[in-house]
């Protein structure tokens, strides 16, 4: 039986979900359980672990698997649920046709109110882990999950057709799962060689707002995303049993590991595809302890949400400034055609910003706001887009988006599209403040060095470093924390990530000339 009827109505936010992992080891902690047990923690959950199979295994990969009897996984199972009221229900390693069965036995005899099911059917090398009958048991499975998440090449088996070969592709095979069980299918776009990695939630039985979702970010380069699928997963069976909102979820989980891979190299656990930084924020709570401290101390309406997204991003911060496009920039030496790779795209991006300005004006609740963001849309039209074609107007330049910008305009048209003003603010912020920043420090240190000397991009220079940019920069900041002020802890959340994502995108799109082939 699908649960398809009743997957918008039977969850129960809480603000600590008790969420109940099923699924196999790893000795070195950063797949399966362990990295469930990481990632129901680090996103605000209770977590609980039930053994489906003891792995032998290292960063290096698996050597051997032990599968304990089923009568064994059945006294677990009954253990937890006997006693603890599981909230959520993500399932990971179901190793054997048996324990697949057990499991399904257990589900329907306690129908919990969220399962997330990640079908743990091919290894990274490609080698198929079930045997044929279990893969079909796992297919059979899928009806009584919520969400399940394979990668490119399981959804290829779970609908027994050939992997996808582009994420167009994999869309239109997550499609046909959905169509198929009932079940909202989450895409995922990491197994393409891509600069963006796509993710998308696919329903098409009306469950979501869209059939399709979709959410872009920049791809880290790591070799450590051992346990990615895992954690992904156990993360959004977490956050979803938090909001009940299966965008909102996968917009807050994104934003997470993002940052998981971006630090995943801090840890040096392995010699082989280590795991993620499931406690990248913990730790980095610690040591800006004595700041936060500081701030407890000052008046509570003095301790503005605005600073809270700037730290969130002060690595983004550091790494625009040490990129070779913006030190070239800031001394005049960057190459022509790479400017105009940039400025060509920027002047493509700042055509659909200005129509997402005006989105935020028709939504904003106050007729200052409103005036704000319409007149910011204007200005953006006629005053930034005009430094643009000026400079491009007697250049030879492609005018097709590249993949950096086709991603950041589809993060943000698909929060333009979703209504909320204080989340689609958040997103709007960085091309106001990171530019006003990079814009000021570039000009003062070109002052600095000289006022007289002619620079190839002084105007550039001039439009984000002037105080009509500034102030208006200053304006969107406030406006910011006035919709952070009245909105809920999930939107707060929210918020965070859409600013983080934007802020992301902004120093990919810094970076992306040095990386074009039409540059």
């Amino acid at each position: 039986m699908s649960r398809m009827t009743d997957q918008t109505t039977n969850i129960t936010p809480r603000i600590t979900p008790r969420i109940l992992s099923i699924a196999g080891t790893d000795p070195t902690g950063g797949a399966g359980i362990h990295a469930d047990l990481k990632s129901i923690a680090a996103n605000g959950g209770y977590g609980m672990a039930v053994v489906t199979a003891l792995v032998a295994q290292n960063t290096r990969g698996v050597r051997s698997v032990h599968t304990p009897p089923v009568a064994f996984l059945r006294q677990q199972l009954n253990a937890v649920s006997d006693d603890v009221t599981i909230d959520a229900v993500k399932i990971g390693m179901l190793a054997e046709i048996d324990v697949i069965h057990e499991v399904r036995s257990w589900l329907n005899a306690h129908r919990p109110p969220l399962v997330v099911l990640d079908p743990v059917m091919v290894a990274t090398s490609g080698h198929r882990l079930l045997e044929p009958q279990a893969e079909q048991a796992l297919r059979d499975l899928i009806p009584l999950a919520d969400l399940v998440t394979p990668n490119v090449p399981e959804l290829a088996v779970l609908l027994a057709e050939p992997t996808a070969a582009n994420w167009a592709a994999a869309i239109e095979q997550g499609k046909r799962l959905s169509a198929r069980t009932g079940v909202t299918v989450l895409v995922k776009g990491g197994h393409f060689d891509e600069t963006i990695c796509p993710d998308a939630l696919v329903n098409t039985h009306g469950l979501l707002a869209q059939s399709v979702v979709e959410f872009a970010s920049p791809r880290i380069a790591t070799k450590n995303t051992h346990g990615t699928g895992c954690s992904l997963s156990s993360a959004m069976a977490t956050v979803q049993a938090r909001t009940g909102d299966w965008a909102a979820s996968l917009a807050e989980v994104k934003d997470w590991l993002q940052d998981a891979l971006t630090h995943a190299d801090d840890l040096e656990v392995g010699q082989g595809h280590g795991p993620i930084h499931h406690f990248h924020r913990l730790f980095a709570g610690a040591s800006a302890e004595s700041a936060e401290s500081a701030e407890s101390a000052t008046p509570a309406d003095s301790v503005k949400f605005s600073a809270t997204l700037w730290r969130d991003v002060e690595l983004i911060r550091t790494q625009i400034f040490d990129l070779p496009f913006i030190t070239d920039l800031g001394t005049g030496v960057l190459a022509e055609r790479d400017f105009a790779y940039y400025l060509a795209q920027d002047a493509l991006y700042l055509a659909t910003y200005s129509r997402v300005l005006a989105r935020a004006s028709e939504i904003a609740p106050s007729m200052h706001a409103q005036r704000f963001l319409a007149d910011s849309a204007r200005r953006c039209r006629d005053v930034e887009l005009e430094l643009h074609r000026n400079w491009l107007g007697q250049r030879d330049v492609s005018s097709e988006a590249g993949p950096v910008t086709a991603g950041y305009l589809d993060h943000l048209l698909g929060l333009a599209e979703g209504g909320n003003y204080a989340v689609l603010l958040a997103a709007l912020l960085p091309c106001f403040w990171l530019y006003a920043d990079v814009g000021e420090r570039l000009h003062t240190d070109f002052l600095a060095r000289t006022e007289t000397a002619v620079h190839p991009y002084a105007a550039w220079l001039q439009t984000y470093a002037d105080e009509e940019f500034a102030a208006a920069t200053r304006e969107v900041i406030a406006l910011t924390d006035d919709a952070a002020a009245t909105a809920s802890d999930a939107q707060r959340s929210a918020m965070r990530q859409a600013f983080a994502t934007s802020s992301r995108f902004e120093l990919d799109f810094f970076d992306a000339p040095r990386h074009s082939v039409l540059a």
